[in-house]
């Protein structure tokens, strides 16, 4: 994800992106712990995604963890 689609997304929309690449950055450590991730460059880029994603929304003022625990 680029920067500019991160804050091109609505609110409700990078909350969703952002759970979602956090559950996406778990499974991709998972897999690389039990030895099945063959493109570990991919954790590397999830964790950017997250980084960007988290930016944005203290940017907008978004409380990310309250809205984290409404879903």
């Amino acid at each position: 994800m680029k920067a500019a689609e991160a804050h091109n997304l609505k609110d409700d929309e990078l909350v969703a992106k952002l759970i979602d690449a956090k559950q996406e950055a778990f499974n991709l450590r998972f897999r690389h712990a039990t030895g099945e991730l063959e493109n570990t460059a991919r954790m590397g880029q999830a964790k950017k995604d997250i980084a960007r994603l988290l930016t944005v929304a203290k940017a907008r003022g978004i409380d990310v963890e309250k809205e984290t625990r409404r879903i």
